[in-house]
């Protein structure tokens, strides 16, 4: 298990555990390729001001998440304190204003490769600390 960011929920807290809704375009690329890596369960994510609306795509390690794609075409991922700081350093990520190691990105346009590679370096601390 890796060091749990701040203001991450166990899968079962965060509502049902249904399946994912399928999105199209970049956001399905994006999923379809962090869904299928070694490890990642993909469920839906419930909107948190209305338990009953999927908002999006929850991707998570064990019970550890990795992150999310809203349908709204943003990613928020649940990074610790140094990859986040890296990935905002670097351009590739802003901070997430309502919780900290989280950092958070639009998928616009073409995006793909940048979104698939921001889940790629969180996804790593998973596999190299198992």
């Amino acid at each position: 298990m890796t060091e749990r960011t701040s203001g991450t929920m166990a899968r079962a807290s965060k509502g049902p555990i249904a399946p994912p809704p399928r999105l199209n375009g970049v956001m399905a690329t994006v999923a379809d390729t962090v869904a299928s890596w070694p490890g990642v369960v993909a469920t839906a994510h419930w909107d948190l001001y209305d338990s009953l609306r999927v908002d999006g795509i929850d991707f998570y390690v064990g019970e550890d998440e990795l992150g999310h794609i809203h349908l709204d075409g943003s990613i928020h991922l649940a990074t610790n304190p140094s990859l986040g700081k890296s990935l905002i350093a670097e351009g590739l990520a802003e901070r997430f204003p309502y919780a900290r190691g989280w950092v958070q990105r639009r998928i616009e346009g073409q995006d793909t490769a940048t979104a698939i590679g921001l889940f790629k370096r969180n996804y790593q601390r998973f596999v190299l600390t198992a």
